[in-house]
């Protein structure tokens, strides 16, 4: 299993308020929350840049500083991000609800500061999420993550771990 996309970086400390703001929260739609999808950042915002969905692309990646997904524990950000198409988010750090809550809604995530460090905005990024290298294709420097164990990476295929307990009780 694998992605490779375009790099959106982001800082520390991310919550799931700016993922995906609370009054968006009266839906679950998938497509609904995507749209929202980091409206509220103020990185973007004082940027002048257009919305993330719209200049997200499936496949893409989003890059992070420390303490990603902090704040509630609502499965709403993770689903958000998953669904504007984001294959992957790499961080320093991860709050461990938003972390436990991607695993369980199929979104990968990797920790390794050493390749937040060495990623820039834009810069194409491949993750291989057998062996947890993760290469700046842009610089051509790779990175050592930590692989997802096997019983991780089942639950990530099936798209998550209600579609993985589906398809086992066929």
């Amino acid at each position: 299993m694998n992605a490779k996309g375009r790099a959106f970086c982001y800082g520390a400390d991310i919550d799931t308020d700016v993922i995906i703001p609370a009054r968006y929260l009266n839906t679950s739609d998938p497509k609904e929350l995507a749209v929202h999808c980091m409206e509220d950042s103020k990185q973007d915002i004082n940027a002048g840049l257009p919305v993330f969905s719209k200049r997200v692309k499936d496949g893409d990646i989003i890059v992070a500083q420390k303490n990603f997904g902090c704040g509630s524990s609502r499965e709403h950000a993770p689903i958000a991000i998953k669904a504007c198409g984001v294959s992957c988010v790499i961080a320093k750090s991860f709050a461990r609800i938003f972390y436990r809550n991607s695993i369980n809604i199929g979104l990968p995530i990797l920790e390794c500061p050493e390749a937040v460090d060495g990623i820039g905005e834009g810069d194409t990024v491949s993750v291989n999420f057998d062996t947890g290298v993760i290469t700046n294709e842009t610089t051509g420097k790779s990175f050592q993550g930590q692989p997802f164990p096997e019983f991780m990476q089942n639950i990530i295929k099936a798209g998550g771990l209600v579609n993985k307990i589906k398809g086992e009780n066929k």
